[in-house]
């Protein structure tokens, strides 16, 4: 989805939410505006936004990480998810070793807790360092679509000017915009605009 598309259904410092799983969305927090490519992550407050927006919760009262050393570790894994989701997709093999690595420092326990109705629920909180707190949900989400999903369903905007990703959860699997009203409806239009 283009940028300028984007800021009318987003803030322009939060990178759209189009892509129907965790690690499709972190490859989002990059998208295109004309030749330039825009980063949706400038600060370790963007990161944060980011993560809470999709449930993950900053961890409090443990060590803070150094300034900007959230967003550094964020942009890290954002390109490390490309890679592999890249590979993934073209169904080659590539080097898990590096995603292990935020695997590992990702460390949780089971938690008992009740929802708003008082049922109870089995979660899981995690007892890793912050960085590992934040990014090792995010890393869990990339080595899952790694593991259960399927490649022919991982796919890219087919707009000529959009980036985006998303994992294509229709009934017969033929999605081809990051967005039907924007993205699909831009294309669509500008076709009809052909015709004529």
């Amino acid at each position: 989805m283009p940028v300028n598309e984007i800021s009318k259904n987003h803030k322009l410092t939060e990178a759209p939410m189009v892509g129907d799983h965790l690690a499709m969305d972190l490859l989002n927090t990059e998208a295109r505006s004309g030749d330039k490519v825009i980063d949706y992550w400038n600060s370790d407050a963007d990161v944060l936004r980011w993560l809470q927006l999709h449930g993950i919760v900053p961890v409090t009262g443990r060590n803070l990480l150094a300034a900007g050393e959230l967003l550094k570790q964020a942009k890290a894994l954002r390109a490390l998810a490309h890679q592999v989701i890249s590979s993934f997709k073209q169904q080659n093999r590539s080097d898990i070793s590096e995603l292990n690595l935020y695997l590992h420092t990702y460390v949780s326990a089971p938690h008992l807790q009740q929802d708003s109705d008082g049922k109870l629920l089995i979660t899981r909180i995690s007892r890793s360092e912050p960085a590992g707190a934040m990014l090792g949900p995010v890393a869990e989400a990339v080595a899952q679509l790694l593991a259960e999903g399927s490649a022919s369903l991982v796919k890219q905007c087919e707009h000529p000017d959009c980036i985006l990703w998303f994992y294509d959860r229709t009934k017969a699997h033929k999605r081809r915009w990051c967005s039907m009203a924007t993205c699909g409806n831009r294309y669509k239009a500008a076709q009809f605009r052909k015709k004529q």
